[in-house]
């Protein structure tokens, strides 16, 4: 019964003490060679200790067993004695897997455990030089890298050393391995190691004091030739010569440390950052470097050059290279499309992360370490300028000195250290367990226990380590919020007095260098806004940071703040709008979309302020349908008093509905952190010219009631119906488009057939008047001149009368037009007859005859010459250019002439669904009608982006760079893209040409 009894009892203790395997420790505690030990309560408590109790427990047994008979005597006489060693080396066994097999390989390194005992002495390079002093061959060097990070490890798990610190010893391991490296390859090519002088510049993180335990070591490789290492040679010789030598040195160096050997590899040694990539030469001189970085170097290069700093080799050289590069370093911020580039980067970044791993990405996924070094490297280009004190290469050391200068609040900076220092102990630990380089937090539950564990969470790790990291990612996410735009305010608020802020001059730099092209009237705008201690000003400061980031990241921030302030000013006193604001998270940032994405939507938007409430409705940016549309105008006009009045609220109505679908449009095409971007074109298309139509139509409903009921009451002398044609009839309205019509009536029986002209003819004056009445809401233009006989014929006819015009006089282009014919407003009946009335016109039961196509082909041919405007860029305009919307609708609209009374599905009044049915008929091959959709989308989009941006219709890209650039965004393009789109124009527009000019004109 004893025997059970005390296993029951050791299973309980080992449990109580962390083991998650109690069986397997049991049997490991009961290995002969742990015989003086095993008993020791001492032993299993710091065993518990450890962040993988079993790991740590196997990794021990190990470690003795591979010691002979008289080491391991020592070896346990100094585990149960000496605590700090006792706690080192089973820390170490308890994080990391791959140091147990180095220790197991290689029993007597335990001894680099007892060095540094004292707690404030940490070794520098010249410790670390001493450690592999014996090194002479990649072998030796490996086994004696390991045994010297055995030491920071130690030291590292048990706390002795914080974060940085242990970073700070890598580096300076790295430091000490790269200079035994060129050791040994310099041994190895005495001759080479004569002719020249050699630098080893660190970079990245190895620069910066603070590298990981697995990462690449960036470096760059400078080089002279010695002064007459070449008897006699000519000076271009000599340098060539001492290039080549150097070259070999710096490629043996690297294949030291990165090829793998019997123990490994120590870290792989990139060259990359260098002039040119991988392209460029591995070694340059001093001189061809600064030429270069003068000439050719793009901004990211002077941003990796913040931390440059001479390690190895030649340090004179090394240090003359950091000195004469520095200068360009401080200048980068001043450089054209400085913000462009610096946020093509950030974008990049985050772009390459696979899908899968986003959420998982500890270092370049949102919320993670490279968020935070990317924005305390901007800051300091920005302001390292005119201040010598952010000149550092650690991201830690330079985030204080920005809390010191006042670039960064005191509270912020303190957040990100600790948010820094808590994702840097993470990702330690994650590349400690296996030495491997990742930056993914791993998924396995066990893997996740030993990591919490490991940074002290004990209680319940797995949740405690998930929590923490959330929360810090948070901080992080908030970074523009807290380190980029906070001390804008800060310079234009009142504060208290003595409170470290950022200066005014130094705000207009940030400004500057965010892509703000006034500064000064920026800075005046967030004064008006932010200034003063009423509530409506300490909530606009909470905002203000959010969105100026979303302003920076369009094409015009200027505008995106100029409008807030506007917007502002009118709704500032109204309870609901900054709470609005401040409550609903897609408010915020769907009006900071909408100002600065260009001046359509915020014109409608001050035209009637209160409309913002839109962008806060998760259902408010969605169009809403004709019939809902025509009840609300219907029921306005019949409140107003007289039709003018009418006609107005009728407009009013539009105008709001206008900025509804123009909001939605541009949240739709650029996207928002709650609503990523609409992945289909021709769905934004569609959604925008039904979303116009049904508008306009209702729009005109309201002004017909309007204008009945004041003259004639409920009853006009006349049947009237409204027929939409062109765009309006097809459904595609742009924000720029006319309202093409054609007017149609039939008195009444009994009626006068004269008065009721007149009254036909009254009724369309008086609705046009009406609808382009200067006023604060746009106008509704209404265009009639593809009615019988254009511009010289009456403005309404008869429904006989259209029916004999059509029998004796119609042109086969009148007939083409009529294939956009549909009733929008008026009588039903009567815009149903008419539709049935021109159906044999559009769809000729015999087809069209070639005399008829040939016509269509030379008022097409004819309208190209003619109606192109002077100097236009044929490719690029999107109306009457090559492939652009003209070029399709002829073609498909010449398909259906042909062939529509046998194919029901192409009489249609909607370019996209008549392409659609043309290829389901096998009538237009299917690869060819993409082509055309394709580029008819894009067209289109494209007259709706000019419109949006610019405030008046266009059917060429603006010549305004700032416009091109917000048109671009529009399109899908990330800032910089701007010829990347022009070239996707023109290639789509010319593969649709190529089947327009075979489908259309007949030839290949």
């Amino acid at each position: 019964m004893s025997a059970p009894g005390r296993r029951s009892s050791t299973f309980t203790r080992l449990l109580r003490h962390g083991f998650t395997d109690p069986s397997a420790a049991e049997r490991l505690l009961g290995a002969p060679e742990l015989a003086a030990v095993r008993n020791d309560p001492v032993l299993l408590d710091a065993l518990g200790a450890t962040a993988d109790p079993d790991l740590a427990l196997l990794g021990l047994v190990r470690l003795v067993e591979a010691q002979g008979d008289d080491e391991r005597r020592v070896f346990l006489d100094t585990l149960v004695t000496a605590k700090p060693l006792r706690d080192r080396l089973l820390g170490v066994l308890g994080a990391s897997e791959a140091l147990g097999d180095h220790l197991a390989r290689h029993p007597r390194d335990w001894h680099a455990l007892v060095t540094y005992e004292a707690a404030d002495l940490h070794p520098g390079v010249a410790e670390f030089e001493r450690g592999l002093a014996d090194a002479t061959d990649p072998v030796s060097l490996r086994v004696a890298y390991r045994r010297c990070l055995l030491s920071i490890a130690a030291r590292d798990v048990c706390g002795t050393t914080d974060v940085a610190q242990a970073a700070a010893e890598l580096a300076d391991l790295a430091t000490a391995t790269l200079r035994a490296a060129l050791t040994i390859a310099r041994k190895a090519a005495p001759e080479d190691a004569a002719m020249c002088r050699l630098a080893v510049v660190a970079m990245g993180k190895c620069g910066g004091h603070e590298l990981n335990y697995v990462s690449d070591v960036d470096v760059i490789f400078v080089a002279e030739p010695v002064e007459g290492a070449l008897q006699g040679a000519a000076q271009g010789a000599d340098e060539d010569h001492a290039l080549r030598a150097a070259t070999r040195l710096a490629s043996h160096l690297m294949r030291i440390c990165s090829e793998t050997n019997i123990e490994g590899t120590i870290w792989p040694v990139d060259a990359n950052l260098r002039p040119e990539g991988r392209n460029g030469p591995l070694v340059r001189t001093l001189s061809s470097h600064l030429a270069y970085y003068q000439r050719w170097a793009k901004t990211w290069e002077f941003q990796a050059l913040l931390k440059a700093r001479a390690v190895a080799g030649d340090l004179a050289l090394g240090e003359a290279y950091v000195k004469a590069v520095s200068p360009l370093v401080w200048q980068a911020a001043e450089r054209d499309n400085f913000v462009p580039d610096v946020q093509k980067m950030r974008r990049r970044v985050v772009d390459n992360i696979p899908a899968a791993q986003v959420e998982r990405e500890l270092k370049l996924g949102p919320g993670g370490l490279r968020d935070v070094e990317f924005a305390v490297q901007l800051l300091q280009l920005v302001h390292g300028r005119s201040d010598a004190t952010l000149h550092q290469g650690s991201t830690l050391g330079a985030l204080q000195a920005l809390s010191a200068g006042g670039y960064v609040g005191r509270a912020d900076a303190v957040q990100l250290d600790e948010a820094y220092r808590f994702l840097r102990a993470m990702e330690h630990r994650i590349q400690l367990y296996r030495l491997r380089r990742t930056h993914l937090v791993p998924q396995d539950e066990a893997d996740l226990r030993r990591l919490g564990r490991s940074l002290g969470l004990r209680t319940d790790p797995v949740p405690q380590l998930n929590r923490a990291w959330k929360r810090h990612a948070a901080v992080v996410r908030r970074l523009h919020e807290k380190i980029f735009y906070r001390p804008l305010l800060d310079a234009v608020a009142q504060l208290a007095p003595g409170e470290i802020r950022l200066s005014p001059k130094a705000a207009g730099q940030r400004l500057e260098a965010l892509g703000y092209a006034d500064p000064a009237a920026a800075l005046r705008h967030l004064e008006a806004l932010s200034s003063g201690v009423t509530r409506k000003a300490a909530i606009q400061r909470t905002l203000l940071p959010v969105l100026l980031g979303w302003f920076a990241d369009s094409a015009d921030p200027d505008a995106g703040l100029l409008g807030f302030r506007k917007v502002s000013d009118a709704l500032g006193k109204t309870p609901w709008y900054l709470r609005l604001l401040r409550d609903e998270g897609a408010a915020a940032e769907n009006l900071a979309r909408v100002l600065s994405a260009g001046r359509l939507a915020p014109d409608l938007l001050l035209r009637a302020p209160e409309a913002v409430a839109l962008l806060g409705d998760p259902e408010g940016l969605k169009p809403r349908g004709r019939a809902h549309l025509e009840q609300e105008v219907l029921a306005a006009v019949g409140r107003a008093d007289g039709a003018e009045t009418a006609v107005a609220a009728a407009r009013g109505v539009r105008r709001r509905e206008l900025f509804r679908t123009a909001a939605g449009d541009i949240i739709g095409s650029y996207g928002t952190e709650e609503s990523p971007a609409e992945p289909d074109p021709g769905a934004l298309v569609d959604r925008v010219g039904n979303a116009l139509t049904d508008l306009n139509a209702a729009t005109l409903a309201g002004a017909l009631r309007a204008v009945v009921r004041e003259r004639w009451g409920d009853r006009l002398p006349t049947r009237f119906a409204v027929i939409g044609m062109g765009r309006f009839g097809g459904h595609e309205l742009g924000y720029g488009s006319d309202a093409d019509v054609l007017f149609v009536h039939e008195p009444w029986e009994g009626e006068d057939e004269q008065e009721a002209a007149r009254a036909a003819n009254t009724v369309v004056a008086e609705m046009r008047r009406l609808l382009q009445l200067p006023t604060s809401d746009p106008p509704l233009l209404i265009d009639a001149d593809l009615r019988p006989e254009g511009k010289s014929g009456p403005m309404v006819r008869t429904l006989a009368s259209y029916a004999a015009y059509y029998r004796r006089w119609s042109l086969v282009w009148e007939s083409q037009a009529l294939l956009r014919a549909e009733p929008m407003a008026g009588d039903e009946e009567l815009g149903r007859r008419f539709v049935e009335l021109v159906d044999p016109l559009r769809y000729p039961r015999a087809g069209l005859g070639e005399d008829a196509v040939r016509d269509i082909r030379r008022l097409k041919a004819r309208m190209e010459s003619e109606r192109m405007p002077r100097g236009a860029d044929p490719t690029l305009h999107a109306k009457l250019g090559r492939g652009g919307l003209s070029d399709v609708e002829w073609a498909v609209q010449l398909v259906q002439m042909r062939h529509g009374a046998a194919e029901p599905g192409l009489r249609t009044t909607r370019t996209r669904e008549a392409l659609a049915a043309a290829r389901t008929a096998g009538l237009i091959a299917a690869d060819e009608a993409a082509v055309l959709e394709e580029a008819w989308v894009l067209a289109t989009r494209v007259r709706n982006a000019v419109m949006l941006v610019r405030g008046r219709a266009g059917d060429t890209f603006p010549s305004d760079g700032r416009e091109l650039g917000a048109v671009a965004r529009y399109l899908g393009y990330e800032a910089g893209h701007v010829g990347d789109m022009l070239d996707d124009y023109r290639r789509t527009t010319r593969r649709a040409r190529a089947v327009v000019e075979e489908l259309f004109y007949g030839t290949a």
